[in-house]
């Protein structure tokens, strides 16, 4: 180096840090645009680092999410033992001397237990207020108040042996939709946006719809957290489709805007973003100009989609008349077959009021009238239209509702509390071998006693069937990869097809 050069010289090439970062976070904002701007190209790279590793069996999920936690005692899991001991005392006492556990009692108990019935002096065993039967070639169970769903057993794959880490309603039901009980991130519809892109750029990757059941009117709210895009890109974020008029907030036009003029003015907005972006790089940016176009697209997709007076009678009469009622389940379960038909990656429906403290008997019946035909209406829709064999369509909620009665045990079950350690799912289509059982619980349903799934086992399982490894599919966040299923998770590989 000549030092006896100019100072300016010496420097001429050299760069603050403030540059130094902007210049980077543009090549990184750049490839972000580009992934939201043109998603299909994106998941197709992703197919080499990382994404969808496999022949994907599913193309679609719509995801029915019973809010609350059924009681699978009730619906799925039969245990006739415990009418033959309904009434006694499920637990057995623990000497703290002799440390030995009593004679009486059939578990014991070493977990947790909520507030709401761990101050209980007596844990009776509670059988069922309904009777159960064997349906379809597999012979599954099923309760009485669920005779649509008894008549597609045979398509159904049922999980008995689910268990979860949460007690409660908040974090159980956050841990099924982003992988954690703590909320912030992203959630599982927003994992598979980022990860395999959109099949219709008219609609987004992941909607979610809302219904509130009768059995329990009022209970457990709903949160835009649970849809929520977490540390990904905002275009990945869930896009709740509401009953009504307005299926999207803000969507339309105002009072005398045309279609024409709604379009220079998103022209303009880019052109302003595009601006900023080329300034600063910045990959919210480029979120904000790919939302500004889906809105623009949304308003001519949206009223097709949700629009079902083209759809036969035929239709109408197999999801039931509720179908007709803008933000029913029935209604929703409509929608989402509509939606996914129409490239929609996934589709989640909530229904709330499965929360049965007191009064079962009366709530759970109402609960499974509002959604026992029109599920079993989606499955065998999805099936006449040969869309079934791609769309994984999946049942269940948090967790299970407990064997004893919270309160006194009466002629039957009237009142469960929350019971993480088993329950039920039910899985169908895309991939999922039908009319067969997984897992098994003990002779009272408390305790699982074979091929125990784990949440992150089931989400492991959900994303082999879309053709992604659950531990490549990475997002670098805050210093570290984060993935949907932590680091933890295997795939459920005896119920794939």
């Amino acid at each position: 180096m000549n030092l006896e050069c100019e100072p300016c010289d010496l420097y001429k090439h050299v760069i603050t840090r403030r540059q130094l970062l902007r210049r980077g976070s543009t090549g990184i904002g750049s490839l972000a645009l580009g992934s939201l701007l043109a998603p299909e190209a994106f998941a197709t790279g992703l197919a080499d680092t990382g994404g969808r590793q496999f022949a994907p069996k599913a193309k679609r999920i719509i995801f029915l999410f019973m809010n609350g936690a059924p009681s699978q005692q009730d619906l799925f899991d039969y245990k006739p033992q415990l009418a033959d001991h309904h009434g006694k005392e499920l637990f057995k006492k623990f000497d703290a001397k002799s440390k030995t556990w009593s004679k009486e009692g059939f578990i014991e108990k070493t977990q947790r237990l909520t507030g709401m019935t761990s101050g209980q002096s007596s844990f009776p065993v509670a059988r069922s207020n309904w009777e159960f039967k064997q349906h379809g070639e597999g012979g599954a169970w099923i309760s009485e108040i669920l005779p649509h769903t008894a008549r597609i057993a045979d398509d159904l794959c049922f999980v008995k042996s689910m268990h979860t880490e949460a007690i409660n309603h908040d974090p159980g039901v956050t841990f099924f939709q982003t992988g954690h009980q703590q909320p912030g991130r992203p959630s599982m519809g927003s994992w598979m946006s980022y990860g395999l892109g959109t099949d219709n750029t008219n609609l987004p990757a992941f909607c979610v719809l809302i219904s509130n059941g009768t059995g329990r009117p009022g209970s457990q709210p709903v949160y835009t957290k649970l849809w929520s895009n977490g540390f990904l890109p905002g275009v990945h974020q869930g896009v709740q489709l509401r009953g009504g008029k307005t299926p999207v907030l803000y969507l339309n036009s105002r009072p005398g805007e045309s279609v024409a003029a709604r379009k220079r003015m998103i022209e303009r907005m880019e052109a302003l973003n595009r601006i900023q972006f080329d300034a600063f790089g910045d990959p919210e940016i480029a979120t904000r100009i790919a939302q500004y176009e889906m809105s623009f697209r949304m308003q001519m997709s949206v009223p097709e989609a949700t629009d079902i007076s083209n759809e036969p009678r035929t239709i109408l009469d197999l999801y039931g008349p509720e179908c007709q009622k803008p933000g029913k389940f029935a209604a929703n379960c409509l929608l989402a077959r509509r939606l996914a038909e129409r490239g929609v990656r996934f589709v989640q429906l909530y229904h709330r009021g499965w929360d049965q403290h007191g009064g079962l008997i009366g709530a759970l019946p109402k609960q499974c009238n509002d959604t026992d035909q029109a599920c079993a209406a989606l499955v065998t829709d999805l099936k006449q239209r040969g869309m079934l064999d791609e769309t994984l369509v999946v049942w269940g909620g948090e967790f299970g509702r407990t064997t004893y009665s919270q309160g006194g045990a009466g002629k039957a079950a009237n009142g469960r509390d929350h019971h993480p350690r088993c329950f039920t799912y039910w899985m169908a289509g895309g991939g999922i071998k039908g009319g067969m059982t997984y897992g098994e619980t003990d002779p009272f349903g408390y305790n699982i006693v074979k091929d125990p799934v784990h949440v992150h086992d089931w989400q492991a399982t959900i994303m082999q069937l879309m053709g992604i490894d659950h531990e490549r599919l990475t997002f670098r966040h805050q210093g570290r990869r984060f993935r949907l299923t932590d680091v933890h998770g295997k795939v459920v590989k005896p119920i794939l097809a």
